[in-house]
């Protein structure tokens, strides 16, 4: 059983291993939100973290997991029973999101956010109800053209289409 001062070095460790399994899933899923701005340093900084993550938040797991199995154990014999149910409660919670963190990490959870447009459902310049002002993301190849609303495609951000019989990804 580690001495008291072994303990609180468990403690820091517990918390900075924990700390980083779950950053490395949240801090990427926060920057990249549909609907909110973002950065391109936002946008290195989540795509590197994003790219680590697998790796990162399954050591760190681990090594919260060791720690949390040796803190489990009261202190110096019986510590007060609500002292020890409370910190073993702290172990259990951190534990549960550190452990979704580690799954969620190792899931394409952009993709459940920018979903492509399932079907398209076009309509002529004239038959079109946009406003004057509306910016478009406009696709011309050979005598085909088609223009997708950026309003429309927001949350999307991504859209499969065919323009003139030639498969087309619209993005941006």
């Amino acid at each position: 059983m580690p001495s008291s001062s072994n303990r609180s070095l468990l403690w820091w460790i517990f918390t900075l291993a924990s700390l980083t399994a779950i950053a490395f899933f949240f801090v990427p899923a926060i920057i990249i939100q549909p609907f909110k701005h973002q950065s391109p340093i936002g946008l290195i900084v989540a795509m590197a973290l994003r790219q680590r993550a697998p790796w990162t938040t399954l050591i760190a797991a681990l090594v919260s997991l060791g720690i949390a199995a040796s803190l489990w154990q009261p202190a110096g014999g019986y510590e007060k029973l609500w002292r020890s149910l409370g910190r073993r409660t702290i172990l259990v919670v951190v534990m549960v999101v550190v452990t979704f963190s580690t799954v969620m990490a190792r899931m394409n959870y952009f993709e459940w956010m920018f979903h492509p447009i399932p079907s398209a459902q076009f309509q002529s310049a004239a038959e079109s109800k946009l406003d004057k002002g509306e910016m478009v993301l406009a696709v011309n190849h050979g005598s085909d053209a088609h223009a997708y609303p950026i309003s429309e495609m927001a949350y999307h951000h991504v859209f499969n289409d065919v323009v003139d019989g030639v498969p087309v990804v619209a993005t941006y």
